[in-house]
């Protein structure tokens, strides 16, 4: 069995962080002919459904950068890597250093996502809880109203990237935490940190997959730092036009831009659809 893995920002999505109907129609052809595919994304399980449902995305999905394996044909996680309160403590105290406010996400049992934060700081960190809000509908509460037995996926902040950089020296002597940043989508002038547990990854979430569902053979797409992972495992890896020059040197192939259904055109070609 074969398993087609897509990252989705800057990836399978347009410009628009949308599925264009010709991608939209390529999946539909790729579930007439059988052959599987799935999502690894940054994205949380709740920014990620309005754009993937209806789409067969019907086997596990990965999220968060491979915290979480949620399965839609139970509705339940199969995979978890959750940061530690200490470790979330370090990240927090971090962020004070810095300047900057930190968003805790958290699951409970019942798979509900939940945002708790100190007070902000920046406009641009208003902006930023704004789009998690609209985007989710998600509850946000204040830090200290943040259950002591958390179930911690991730923390992220946005900021000058200075106040950044200081954020990732500050906690790379802390052995399970790993980091991703880069320009935020919002506004290019600053930058975005993403830190989780580092037991969590694209390719160790996609190895686990393997496993499970029985796949010989994994064909993966991405643009980013974080697709690495995955690229190291797969049988074939293919990045956009878009992606840095570092993830195209990675892949496989170069494949077209994504706002040019580059994902979708390549699959065409790829399984004759």
């Amino acid at each position: 069995m074969e398993l087609v893995v897509f990252d989705l920002d800057g990836t399978l999505l347009d410009g628009t962080s949308q599925i264009s109907p010709f991608t939209r129609e390529t999946l539909r052809l790729l579930t007439g002919r059988g052959i599987a595919f799935t999502v690894a994304t940054g994205r949380n399980r709740y920014s990620a459904q309005d754009i993937i449902h209806g789409h067969g995305f019907v086997l596990p999905h990965i999220y968060t950068n491979g915290v979480l394996v949620w399965d839609p044909r139970i509705e339940s996680l199969s995979l978890a890597n959750f940061l530690t309160v200490p470790e979330a403590d370090h990240v927090v105290r971090a962020a004070a250093h810095a300047d900057l406010t930190p968003f805790v996400h958290t699951v409970d049992d019942e798979y509900r996502h939940a945002i708790f934060h100190p007070p902000l700081r920046h406009r641009a960190e208003e902006n930023l809880l704004a789009v998690f809000t609209s985007r989710t509908a998600t509850p946000v509460h204040p830090l200290q109203q943040m259950p002591g037995n958390a179930q911690i996926t991730n923390i992220n902040m946005l900021g000058e990237p200075a106040a950044v950089e200081k954020v990732e020296r500050d906690i790379s002597n802390e052995a399970h935490l790993v980091a991703y940043s880069g320009p935020a989508i919002e506004n290019r002038s600053l930058k975005w940190i993403d830190i989780h547990h580092s037991n969590a990854s694209k390719g160790n979430a996609v190895t686990a997959l393997r496993e499970q569902l029985g796949i010989t053979r994994t064909l993966c797409f991405g643009d980013g730092d974080n697709d690495l992972s995955m690229f190291a495992i797969a049988d074939e890896s293919y990045a956009p036009e878009n992606a840095a020059a570092d993830i195209r040197t990675a892949a496989t192939a170069v494949i077209g831009h994504h706002d040019s259904d580059g994902v979708a055109k390549f699959l065409r070609e790829r399984f004759d659809l």
